[in-house]
């Protein structure tokens, strides 16, 4: 790839291609069935509460490479409101939207680095799933 892939968020239908583009390049980077379904699901779980909660915003991929080691990172990007609580967030069971709040907590747990910038002007989500790691 060597370039950054932009997925713009702006409707429902754009949550679907986020999702079809990382099943696609986890599939042809070999992650196992396994992490492509984690990279597939945290995507999914990113791109709803970029809909939801900042109504528009985009998804970047890319590849990385530390250590020798090869990773896809997905980066979620919004100029929404901004998460008041971090912390609150994070937690397993917490929803503004009388979800399940699997959310952000879920999201860290399904990818290997997870790191979340946010202000009032918007909220910067990185993560980077390894092959194998």
């Amino acid at each position: 790839m060597n370039k950054k892939i932009t997925v713009e968020i702006n409707d429902e239908r754009d949550i679907v291609l986020a999702r079809k583009t990382g099943r696609e390049l986890s599939a042809s980077y070999h992650y196992n069935a396994v992490d492509q379904a984690r990279i597939v699901t945290a995507i999914s779980e990113l791109a709803r509460n970029i809909y939801r909660y900042a109504g528009t915003g985009l998804f970047t991929f890319e590849e990385v490479i530390r250590n020798s080691k090869f990773g896809l990172k997905i980066t979620a990007i919004d100029k929404g409101p901004g998460i008041r609580d971090i912390r609150e967030a994070m937690q397993t069971g917490f929803s503004t939207s009388g979800g399940l709040g699997a959310g952000l907590g879920g999201v860290k747990k399904l990818m290997d680095e997870f790191q979340i910038e946010s202000e009032s002007n918007g909220t910067i989500i990185t993560t980077i799933k390894w092959v194998n790691g």
